[in-house]
């Protein structure tokens, strides 16, 4: 096969795998996806698409292997294809929140509107954790923590943080996380949690973030 050819194949494969994540919906699922498994109604819900759409935008990404199904009873589920997929969902958003203003300036707005202090990253955590006095606190939907979770948090999903609210320790610190810097639910958390007297902050990552990290480092 002549250079150039194989070059152009090369290429053009790898362009249309990009071509099929550059959908704002698209990023929005895969971003889902890396939290737990899920079936077309359930993204549909969570991303405010039609039952259509959603399942339109899922056929686009397993045509291009980045996701896949299995069947369960009557259901089919999506999940990501490998942690690759995620771990190129990550590093693109990192390089939008280093190198363009624009989605530093929305999130920061956001955080402000929000009255959330400097989150925690992902570095900070292991010392913090260190202290008894620190509580991480995953907000996320129970199924998502129930499909992986950090070690030691413990879950309030945010529909139902406000009743159990009283059951918490103000004499804690909590720190919580939910699915990543463009989850809203770890800022509703902290802003409720703030109102009503509790030290609270947010961890700019969520779990698969966390998850990639320290599979590396273990193999490294």
């Amino acid at each position: 096969m002549e250079k150039r050819i194989f070059k152009d194949k090369v290429y053009s494969i790898l362009a249309n795998m990009v071509k099929a994540m550059a959908n704002s919906h698209r990023l929005e699922i895969i971003d889902l996806l890396g939290q737990a498994e899920r079936s077309v109604d359930e993204i549909a819900t969570e991303t405010g698409m039609s039952i259509a759409n959603a399942s339109q935008h899922l056929q686009v990404l397993k045509q291009s292997q980045l996701v896949q199904i299995k069947r369960k009873g009557n259901f089919i589920l999506y999940s990501l294809a490998n942690d690759n997929v995620y771990k190129s969902w990550r590093d693109l958003r990192e390089i939008g929140m280093e190198s363009l203003a624009e989605v530093e300036k929305i999130v920061k707005d956001f955080r402000t509107r929000k009255s959330t202090l400097e989150p925690v990253r992902i570095d900070e955590l292991l010392s913090k954790m260190e202290s008894s006095n620190i509580i991480l606190l995953d907000v996320r939907p129970e199924q998502e923590f129930k499909a992986g979770h950090i070690p030691d948090a413990i879950n309030i999903p945010i529909d139902q943080l406000a009743k159990r609210i009283n059951k918490l320790k103000k004499t804690k610190q909590y720190i919580a996380y939910c699915r990543g810097p463009f989850c809203v639910f770890a800022d509703d958390a902290v802003q409720l949690l703030t109102q009503k007297g509790f030290r609270a902050r947010r961890l700019e990552e969520g779990y698969p973030d966390w998850k990639i990290k320290f599979q590396s480092e273990s193999i490294s």
